[in-house]
């Protein structure tokens, strides 16, 4: 393992195209993609209430490119914050090996590329002003602050799970709606939170694994509160109960919108039964990648469930 590792590092020209894609962590889009998908699919049928020119192409791609920037300007803060602090030793990883740790891109370049990136995001997403109003000022803001605290000091507290609920679920969903009708209703805001639990395991397989690194490292994440056997049973719960949420599609007259998702629970649940089987080590990036496969599962199945009427 360590051999190949190696290779792959050597084949690194650094700062190179393929550096910065290795930073950018492509595989992570989904988490991005998947609440605008989703807030972009509830909006969509009900602006068909309205007529077919109510909804906004343009806002539409401004919502799901400003997801995409804002998670990759949140992989190179994480990569260049978790350098500086010494977490990413390559002796003792067990994820994905990092750009700064590995040598791909420079310091100076990370630097200039979190600089770059933050401000291309904030202008991506300042036309979105013009469909939502002033507040979408105030949530980009917030986005960009919480980018930066996540890997700084929140996620040492415990707190990184409370985030990607409001961030990952509750506000790209309800915002993503919100510039198409201005409001949101109590469905979409309940679809925003099944949303948010679905990607939070993709934190908790991932904070499951680094369970005995960060306890070492002094970085409190939830699974080291609470212990790998209560984990691994709340990776099960999330994905349970983001269906259970699901009901209020039913309601709504969405009732595709919560029997397809069900398959993304078939899937969810084999993922957790491979991750209590493999409970430790670097193996565990298979769940790591199967749970992203799932989330992206996710939000195929109820995109489609509320289109297909």
């Amino acid at each position: 393992m360590i051999s190949c590792l190696k290779m792959k590092e050597d084949n690194v020209r650094q700062n190179s195209l393929k550096a910065w894609l290795l930073a950018a962590r492509p595989k992570t889009l989904t988490g991005a993609a998947v609440p605008v998908m989703i807030g972009l699919s509830l909006a969509f049928v009900d602006c068909r209430e309205y007529g077919d020119d109510v909804f906004s192409w343009l806002a539409a791609a401004l919502c799901m490119l400003f997801a995409f920037i804002m998670q990759i300007d949140a992989n190179f803060v994480n990569d260049f914050f978790d350098y500086a602090r010494g977490n990413d030793d390559s002796a003792t990883r067990l994820g994905p090996l990092r750009a700064c740790t590995q040598g791909w891109v420079s310091i100076e370049a990370m630097k200039q590329a979190i600089a770059s990136t933050t401000v291309v995001a904030c202008l991506v997403g300042l036309p979105l002003v013009w469909y939502g109003g002033l507040e979408m000022i105030a949530v980009g803001l917030l986005c960009v602050v919480f980018c930066f605290l996540y890997t700084t000091h929140l996620s040492y507290l415990g707190l990184g799970d409370v985030l990607v609920l409001v961030f990952f679920g509750i506000v790209p969903v309800c915002c993503t709606y919100y510039v198409q009708l201005h409001t949101v209703t109590w469905q979409v805001f309940l679809a925003s939170v099944a949303c948010g639990l679905v990607i939070d395991g993709l934190l908790i397989v991932n904070n499951y694994r680094d369970r005995y690194n960060d306890q070492a490292d002094g970085k409190r994440t939830l699974v080291v509160l609470i212990g790998a056997d209560a984990t691994e049973w709340l990776y099960l719960a999330l994905g349970c109960t983001a269906c259970l949420i699901g009901l209020v599609f039913w309601m709504n007259g969405h009732v595709l919108a919560f029997v397809l998702p069900l398959l993304y629970l078939l899937f969810h649940t084999f993922t957790w039964l491979k991750m209590r089987r493999m409970n430790y080590g670097r193996q565990l990036n298979e769940c790591l990648g199967e749970t992203a496969r799932n989330i992206f599962i996710y939000g195929l199945c109820v995109s489609a469930g509320i289109l297909l009427l």
